[in-house]
């Protein structure tokens, strides 16, 4: 993959996501389209309320033109489409990817639709998102299986695990929890675009060490819009990403990992995520069992602002603590598939 088109592709994600919010930050203004903050939260997050959402269209927009650049340019001018089913086959994986991102976004949306519309911080219950969640899972693993995806195993490096029939249900699970885990890190301005941007660009090196192509135009497209995206995003925060961003941003993440079947090193690169949900788990059992709690305030990010920490300090040690697990992440994957090479 020639470094021009790779570096053409972010500008562009960059440069639409932020001149977008130029129109569109005002738009949501005008039309009242604003977060309600819930009172459990942080006392000095009252400061935040109305301040609009559903941001992530800027770098949802970004995204999809970027793509189509790369795409275009990469398949077209370079001949890639021609280049035999392995080539093809890369492409279709990516479009189901994107479906499928575009899906989570969609009820990310619908969550945020409800939020604006009748002023509460809650949208959709739960239960109606994990449904969707689970369906929307279970496709995309349906149009990897068609695609020629038929593998059950993961792959641990030290050994092989092969799940059967059950690989499936559990992956839908998986899937879930990571969209969700992404989902759970949009709470301070600029956190869940920053880690984002760290972790795309993980996943964009790995693409590219395996000739991923397409896969690295989706993540390196991804990166671009997200920081152009934190134009407007990092505090004070002049727009929030919503659960349209975080849940597309969520679906994004899955796909870079599901796409190249590299389930544990996307635990790694996703580790903030990750850390972020289980926060929650640990903090829910915890209260249940014991009526105590193991955090001042959960997701972790909250922990540590009621403690002290500045937005501005946990935006960049999450970001540090992500690069760390992002580049143990792409090691292992590198190395990995150069002794396959090697064997």
């Amino acid at each position: 993959m020639p470094v021009w088109i790779i570096l053409i592709t972010a500008v562009i994600a960059f440069v639409v996501s932020a001149v977008t919010g130029k129109f569109f930050v005002p738009f949501m203004k005008k039309i009242s389209f604003g977060q309600t903050i819930r009172e459990s939260g942080p006392t000095w997050h009252q400061s935040k309320q109305g301040t609009p959402i559903m941001g992530g269209a800027m770098f949802i927009l970004g995204t999809l033109v970027a793509v189509v650049f790369g795409v275009i340019v990469y398949s077209v001018f370079l001949n890639g489409v021609g280049e035999g089913a392995t080539i093809n086959n890369g492409f279709l994986k990516l479009l189901a990817g994107i479906i499928a991102t575009f899906l989570f976004c969609l009820v990310g949306f619908v969550d945020d639709y409800i939020k604006a519309i009748k002023k509460r911080n809650l949208g959709l219950n739960s239960k109606q998102k994990l449904i969707f969640q689970f369906l929307i899972s279970a496709g995309y693993l349906a149009a990897l299986y068609f695609l020629g995806d038929k593998a059950t195993t993961i792959n641990f490096y030290f050994f092989e695990l092969n799940l059967g029939i059950f690989y499936y249900p559990i992956m839908v699970l998986f899937i879930t929890f990571i969209v969700n885990a992404v989902n759970l890190t949009d709470g301070i301005d600029g956190l869940c675009g920053s880690v984002t941007v760290v972790s795309m660009l993980c996943f964009a090196f790995i693409a590219l060490a395996l000739n991923q192509y397409y896969t690295e135009i989706y993540a390196i497209a991804v990166a671009g819009a997200c920081i152009g995206f934190l134009v407007w995003n990092l505090h004070p925060a002049k727009i929030f990403m919503g659960d349209t961003g975080s849940m597309f941003l969520g679906g994004a993440v899955v796909v870079m990992g599901m796409t190249m079947r590299l389930h544990i090193v996307l635990v790694l690169v996703a580790l903030v995520y990750v850390l972020e949900a289980f926060s929650v788990v640990l903090q829910v059992i915890s209260f249940k069992l014991t009526k105590k709690r193991i955090f001042k305030m959960s997701p972790i990010h909250h922990h540590f602002e009621m403690c002290g920490w500045g937005e501005y300090k946990i935006v960049i040690i999450f970001s540090a603590v992500g690069l760390l697990s992002g580049v143990l992440g792409s090691v292992i994957a590198v190395m990995n598939d150069i002794s396959h090479i090697v064997i």
